[in-house]
């Protein structure tokens, strides 16, 4: 407490007499640096290349002045507030040394270094003739260096040689060479040299040229010709060595898939090696089958070596998810006749067993709060191809302590268990992608008890047999060949049963559904490793029983049954597509965009889509103003919520909504937001229930005017492993309103305690809400 009051109030003092304070302790004789300045002079430029030289060489300079924080120097600030603290770990001491910063003096500026930075930069760019003269500008104790800049001319490529003669290697160079980086009429830059280097060794070593180098390669530049032009000569070193200039082929592969790190040398004894399709498999134990190599690998023997080819048998064995570490050496065989390479693959297993449990908690913006916890067992390598066996159990509730829906608790309990193959598994067919991800065949087994106390229970089966494979890094493709979800009703009681008779949309939650079909999932995602903006998209297609529809003429004036429940028939789309503009030169802030479009079709054996299947929106990742699955379908709104605050779930046929946030680096781990939700669902036909009909659920060409828009601002808390969210949303237009009086912006009071009540919506949530 002492060391907070400590700092609110240097703070505080710092920001009052930050100004004075900066330079008043600086030795004598020198100034605090503020920075530098760059002035191009030359008469022949515009203002605008004049600006985009010195744009160029600006951040150059050092060294750095000391930082500014809403104009002031406030770290420096603290450092001097600071004095000088007897004890380092005292709050003097801690706010010196942690929180300052010690000033930038102008002795520390070193102006001829900082004129041969920038000349160099600048003749590398083709100002073969830049000056660069530094000098520096002392008032009131402050600092400012000054570089004069007289470029001269620019150089431009006129035209770009490459050397030519009949060795293997100048030829493949030559072969290359019409996707040069080097182009005439373009101003010369040495970063264009090196990128064209590299480009040329990336190509020999896609053509067996495992010894290359980009060094090996010189550009000579001749400036002579005149007319401030060049001529660029792209030549091979007359020293690169011989092995460098040959064309390699793969002779052996051998593989130890038991390799230990650290191990004796008898897990690289190559005598226990056992062939297998050009392999040779050094596994003494025979704990895998060799066939599980065969598919991973892209090299054979025989084959010319290649990078992509390297790169894609290291990471599909990595991808295999049996091996805990993968290495590779390639070794040449030493023939005079031919230029060959062994290749050695040591691959360190992931222990074979292993249990995991997962604890999480939630809390909705319908008030509930809950927690799950989910205990796990993995088998890796279970038939000794590659094979996991995952077993997953799965108990967790969900509660409100008070308010409406206090006593009606919600228990679920589960358990599934996956088997997946890292091949495609198709009888009489061999198939395989040559990406740098292994493709997988996965079988899925669960099943689900779901207990709403005072309410209903329901049972549900769940069956899948599918395959994955990505084609990139950025695309993913999932196709189950069969899905099986078959959900019943165990217990239902008589206050449930009393409530649907009234509102027979109740009777939805807990109908029979038996859905036998096939579904289709692509997934695009730019957003890998670090990077926070570019594109998202995932589409969706999931279809029910077509074939069954087929054999059994189910129509819906005449629906079939197997096995005691009648099936569905549907044809569902949906697509989820996200968009992530970056706003100015960092990733600090960022404008989030989604829109997501969905449609279902019931046919035949089928009135509407499952339950299971529909479309839902409100909540804590879709319109964060309202509450959970409360909005919709069209202008629709239930007004006869019982007192206890039971509620159905709204559900619908047809879905938009569209969300734009605006993120932004706050400070440390916070980052703030501002964000606006759009949307609702629909049904494609009216409901026409005797008892209890919902006028304005109809999908009609007058939907924009029925959207749901909410608004709001929010917090998230980085710790790097995870997102914890804070959203507070309130509702700008409420659908279910007469037409004129939707928007409700003129009723916006938040001295009231009623109107916070019913429209602030409060939303924790983990991670980002898309």
């Amino acid at each position: 407490m002492k060391r907070i009051q400590f700092v609110l109030v240097t703070v505080i003092a710092g920001l009052l007499f930050t100004a004075c304070s900066n330079t008043r302790k600086l030795p004598a004789g020198d100034a605090l640096y503020v920075g530098s300045s760059i002035k191009v002079q030359d008469s022949t430029l515009s203002k605008k290349e004049k600006s985009a030289i010195s744009g160029r060489i600006s951040g150059l300079t050092r060294p750095t002045p000391n930082k500014k924080i809403l104009g002031i120097r406030f770290k420096l600030a603290m450092y001097n507030l600071a004095g000088n603290p007897k004890k380092e770990k005292s709050p003097a001491g801690w706010l010196k040394n942690k929180v300052g910063e010690p000033p930038v003096l102008l002795s520390q500026v070193d102006l001829d270094h900082n004129e041969k930075v920038l000349q160099s930069t600048l003749e590398n760019a083709g100002w073969f003739h830049a000056v660069v003269r530094g000098d520096t500008v002392v008032k009131k104790k402050k600092a400012t260096a000054i570089y004069t800049v007289q470029p001269g001319p620019r150089y431009i490529v006129d035209t770009v040689v490459f050397e030519q003669d009949s060795s293997v290697l100048i030829r493949h160079i030559d072969t290359s060479s019409a996707a040069t980086f080097l182009k005439s009429d373009v101003p010369f830059d040495l970063a264009t040299v090196k990128l064209e280097r590299e480009r040329i060794d990336n190509y020999l070593k896609e053509h067996g040229f495992y010894y290359f180098d980009p060094d090996y390669i010189k550009v000579q530049v001749d400036s002579t010709i005149g007319s401030n032009r060049a001529n660029l000569y792209v030549k091979v070193k007359q020293g690169t060595p011989t092995i460098a200039r040959q064309i390699y082929t793969i002779k052996d592969v051998f593989i130890f898939p038991a390799f230990r790190l650290g191990a004796a040398t008898s897990d690289t004894l190559k005598k226990n090696a056992k062939l297998y399709k050009g392999y040779y498999v050094v596994d003494r134990r025979e704990r895998y089958k060799p066939r599980m190599f065969d598919e991973a690998m892209r090299f054979k023997t025989g084959d010319v070596y290649n990078r992509t080819d390297h790169n894609t048998s290291l990471n599909r064995l990595v991808n295999l998810g049996v091996f805990k570490f993968v290495k590779n050496r390639f070794e040449v065989q030493p023939r005079q006749d031919s230029a060959l390479l062994d290749a050695y693959y040591y691959l360190t297993p992931l222990p074979k067993k292993s249990l995991r449990a997962e604890v999480n908690a939630s809390t909705k913006s319908n008030n509930l709060t809950g927690s799950a916890l989910t205990v796990g067992w993995r088998n890796r390598n279970t038939f000794r191809g590659g094979e996991l066996l995952s077993i997953d159990a799965t108990g967790g509730f969900e509660v409100q302590f008070s308010g409406n829906f206090r006593g009606y608790n919600t228990y679920r309990a589960g358990a599934e268990a996956n088997l997946t193959f890292p091949r495609f598994v198709v009888p009489l067919i061999k198939l395989n992608t040559s990406s740098s991800f292994v493709p997988r065949t996965n079988i899925r087994l669960g099943y689900d008890l779901i207990t709403k106390q005072k309410l209903y229970t329901v049972t549900s089966f769940r069956g899948e047999l599918g395959y994955i494979w990505k084609e990139s890094l950025q695309k993913e493709h999932t196709f189950n060949l069969i899905a099986i979800n078959y959900v019943q009703p165990a217990k239902v009681t008589q206050e449930y049963t009393d409530s649907a008779r009234k509102r027979p949309i109740l009777l939805k939650a807990i109908e029979k559904q038996f859905i036998v079909g096939t579904n289709y999932n692509f997934n695009y995602n730019q957003l890998q490793g670090d990077r926070k903006d570019g594109l998202y998209f995932n589409g969706n297609i999931d279809l029910s029983g077509n074939l069954l529809g087929l054999l059994t003429g189910a129509s819906q004036s005449d629906p079939k049954t197997i096995f005691r429940a009648q099936f569905s028939q549907y044809v569902k789309l949906e697509t989820d597509l996200r968009y992530y503009l970056k706003l100015g030169s960092t990733t600090n802030k960022i404008l989030a965009n989604r829109l997501i479009l969905g449609y279902g079709l019931p046919y035949g054996n089928s009135q509407s889509l499952p339950f299971v299947k529909q479309f839902f929106v409100g909540g804590t990742n879709s319109l964060r103003a309202f509450r959970s699955r409360s909005i919709g379908p069209g202008t629709y709104h239930d007004d006869t919520i019982d007192s206890t605050g039971f509620q159905p779930d709204q559900s619908g046929d047809i879905k938009i909504e569209i969300n734009t946030e605006l993120r932004a680096k706050l400070v440390g781990i916070i980052q703030g937001a501002v964000f606006i939700d759009a949307g609702n669902i629909w049904l494609r036909n009216d409901d026409t229930s005797t008892v209890l009909p919902r006028p304005g659920v109809k999908f009609t060409k007058n939907f924009m005017k029925e959207f749901a828009i909410g608004a709001g601002v929010g917090l998230r808390f980085d710790i790097s492993f995870l997102v914890l969210r804070l959203d507070l949303a309130m509702p700008l237009r409420k659908p279910w309103l007469p037409d004129g009086q939707r928007w409700v912006l003129n009723q916006i009071d938040f001295s009231s305690p009623g109107w916070r009540k019913e429209n602030l919506v409060l939303n924790l949530g983990i991670g980002y809400p898309f």
